[in-house]
């Protein structure tokens, strides 16, 4: 070889990968396809002895590029597993985003019902209050001190729209492309935060966390449907956004407020929010990939034109959303071993948010009453942060044991509320905190069961017609909340 040897770099381990096989009359064989896993060619090239070699780059035995003398060696293009990857947390950060997004004007308003019903704000452009206003009882010889109206009023008002969404959506909503849907979603929370900033009514307010109810009623249906036509482990991090909606949203709502910032101002300066929200689905989200694990092209077709087209999807026999009203039936009769224990864990934590909270209080305290709800509000979304962010560490298949434990949670904080025999408000503070936990696993273990259990062709209406559960179950106790509280209320 002499001095010719080092003209190009020969790897012995590698040499298959870059030298082309050829036939026994010296003619080369035909190449791989351009879009095989194995690389691409970038053609035959002579070396100081007048042999062919032939280059190939990207995946095969070996990716490295043969460097022939006097050329520059063409860059190494990007690994289509870096790409996957890249998308993939790009999916997943996004759906993160969304559930804090979608679901932080629902807690937001959850948190200011105490304010809002009290509707203590500051007049004019100040900017800085009390954030702990005196009560006007609804009747003074109660030993508890309540609202003239529950707080269960501002919950029904946060729900009733989100439940009818729900409840038309496996009918038609998937007519309807996902864009318009998530700017309906985005224009909603932001007049949410603006009509209860500005308002001067408890009627006004209302209507404001209606608003607030539509977007996120209408951004989790679909945003759980959009989870069907994305890896499975999206479902798990939109869980743990609208986990990071609770905690998030709750805690910023009390620390503002305790800071001395007023309500009003204090929903002004979330209005980020909404912004972000649409900035994750249109700017942050990819194109979605062939189905998981089928990968199949007619999957990819039928899902691309309803997420990313502007017009309605076309008429597919194959199609997921078109199945006909006995296959939705038959669907949905398979899903309730899954509903139901998750309708009775949110009756029974909601219950107990939005028709006890108000009641639990202690006057052995350095804490206002207005202080106790928001500290309830927020320790219950941490724990409902902490469990929808737990299912890579810990999977509950049989969320029926998470009702029975929830329910109980439910008698135990009644019977306080009746005999007041708890000493003091952090064992109040702990109880709280194990109910969030409850409720948030319910949550992720049942959409993850669905996701698992479904068939591909079901999936998307599986995961709309499921998320009714949770809203059937915060509606009534929503429903059963109010005459407790008048009940309760007129207690001498």
């Amino acid at each position: 070889m002499g001095g010719r040897a080092g003209s190009r770099r020969r790897l012995s381990d590698c040499e298959g990968a870059y030298s082309r096989p050829r036939s026994r009359e010296g003619q080369p064989l035909p190449r791989d396809p351009p879009d095989s896993g194995l690389g691409r060619w970038l053609g035959p090239r002579e070396d100081a002895r007048g042999a062919l070699v032939h280059r190939r780059v990207g995946w095969g035995s070996c990716s490295l590029l043969l460097a022939l003398p006097g050329e520059e060696t063409a860059p190494e293009p990007r690994s289509p597993l870096l790409d996957r990857q890249g998308a993939l947390w790009r999916n997943v950060m996004g759906f993160w985003l969304l559930g804090l997004c979608n679901n932080f004007s629902y807690v937001v308003m959850l948190s200011a019902a105490h304010d809002i019903l009290s509707h203590q704000r500051a007049s004019g452009n100040q900017s800085h209050v009390n954030p702990d206003p005196p009560l006007t009882p609804h009747n003074s010889s109660s030993r508890f001190d309540c609202n003239s109206v529950s707080t269960a009023a501002v919950l029904l008002a946060d729900i009733l729209p989100t439940l009818v969404i729900k409840l038309l959506a496996p009918l038609g909503l998937h007519l309807l492309p996902y864009s318009p849907r998530v700017l309906v979603s985005g224009i909603c929370a932001a007049g949410s935060f603006l009509l209860v900033a500005f308002s001067h009514s408890v009627g006004t307010s209302l209507c404001g966390v209606v608003l607030a109810s539509i977007s996120s009623g209408l951004g989790e249906v679909t945003f759980l449907s959009l989870t069907a036509f994305y890896p499975r482990a999206v479902i798990s991090w939109w869980s743990s956004g609208t986990g990071g909606a609770g905690l998030l949203g709750a805690l910023s709502y009390l620390g503002l407020t305790q800071a001395g910032l007023s309500p009003q101002h204090t929903l002004l300066s979330m209005l980020g929010v909404p912004a972000l929200l649409l900035a994750s689905y249109f700017c942050l989200l990819t194109p979605p990939a062939p189905q998981e694990p089928g990968g199949e092209e007619e999957a990819e077709t039928s899902a691309r034109q309803p997420l990313m087209g502007s017009e309605a999807p076309e008429s597919k026999p194959e199609s997921r959303s078109n199945l006909s009203l006995p296959e939705r039936w038959t669907v949905f009769k398979g899903l309730l071993p899954y509903i139901v224990p998750l309708v009775v864990v949110y009756f029974a934590e909601y219950f107990i948010n939005q028709g006890l909270f108000e009641l639990l209080f202690f006057r052995n305290t350095s804490l206002s009453h207005a202080q106790q709800y928001r500290w309830y509000q927020m320790l219950y979304q941490a724990g409902v942060f902490v469990s929808r962010s737990s299912l890579r560490c810990c999977h509950i298949r049989f969320t029926w044991v998470l009702a029975l434990l929830q329910c109980l949670n439910l008698a135990f904080l009644l019977v306080d509320v009746w005999l007041s025999f708890l000493p003091s408000i952090y064992l109040v503070f702990l109880v709280v905190l194990y109910e969030g936990l409850l409720g948030g696993a319910a949550y992720v273990n049942t959409f993850h069961q669905i996701a698992l259990e479904t068939s591909d062709e079901h999936r998307e209406f599986a995961m709309a017609a499921a998320c009714i559960s949770d809203t059937f179950g915060i509606s009534l106790s929503g429903l059963l909340a109010l005459p407790l509280h008048d009940f309760l209320c007129n207690l001498p």
